[in-house]
């Protein structure tokens, strides 16, 4: 296997960015440095920046022939589509050695938590429910956040034709609040603003249902714990 995917299927970072590694001379197979097109072979011992790597595909576990399910922290500019004509599309970002889908959908111009996986079963039924599961954000504007701005925003706003549902929201800046939604229309936040009278300079999603962004860095991503995914859909039994 060549040693940029062997690093992606650890979920350690996407095989671009494994190549940039590889470049950098911060990867070794038993010990050597290598370089671009590297392969790592049975029994061979893979370390990046002295840590040794181990592939999912090489765990034996029972999880080996389940489905990807990763969080993945959303940069501004990526565009939540499987459509890889897109420039900048979200598939392209990951490099996922698997297909997989994006769960639901994060702005372009906004960054964040959003999920991904190779299970389109879960995409469907998690979407289904998409109106009874929290989404958690951050968000920035151009004016000083007032109480009645934010009473009002949770009360409730019109947008494409329809009321909002009632949310909770919180002052975390004098510019800055906090909104958790219970439903995801088109750019809701940034209309919801909009209405009065603030502009959002910065969004980004910081959980969904039980799943943080914790200290996931902007661009990276990683596999989901076994905990997450029941949290995610506590009824399903096999994954």
């Amino acid at each position: 296997m060549r040693v940029n995917k062997y690093i992606s299927e650890a979920g350690i970072c996407s095989r671009r960015e494994a190549d940039e590694l590889l470049a950098a001379g911060r990867v070794t197979i038993n010990d050597g440095v290598v370089g671009m097109g590297a392969k790592a072979l049975d029994g061979d011992v893979v370390k990046v920046d002295g840590e040794v790597v181990v592939a999912r595909t090489l765990i034996a576990s029972p999880a080996k022939s389940r489905g990807v399910y990763i969080a993945l922290n959303k940069p501004v500019g990526i565009t939540c589509t499987t459509d890889t004509t897109v420039d900048g599309n979200i598939v392209d970002f990951v490099d996922h050695p698997q297909r997989i889908f994006p769960i639901g959908r994060l702005d372009k111009d906004s960054e964040g938590l959003i999920l991904l996986t190779s299970n389109g079963d879960i995409v469907n039924e998690i979407l289904r429910a998409e109106n009874h599961h929290e989404k958690e954000y951050l968000v920035a504007v151009n004016k000083p956040v007032t109480d009645e701005f934010l009473k009002a925003m949770a009360k409730g706003v019109m947008v494409h034709g329809q009321m909002t549902k009632p949310c909770r929201t919180r002052k975390i800046a004098r510019f800055g609040f906090s909104i958790v939604l219970m439903q995801g229309l088109n750019r809701q936040i940034r209309l919801m603003a909009a209405a009065f009278g603030y502009r959002v300079t910065q969004l980004r999603r910081v959980r969904i249902i039980n799943v943080k962004l914790g200290h996931l860095k902007v661009g990276q991503w990683r596999n989901l714990t076994e905990a997450e995914l029941k949290g995610l859909l506590p009824d399903r039994t096999s994954w």
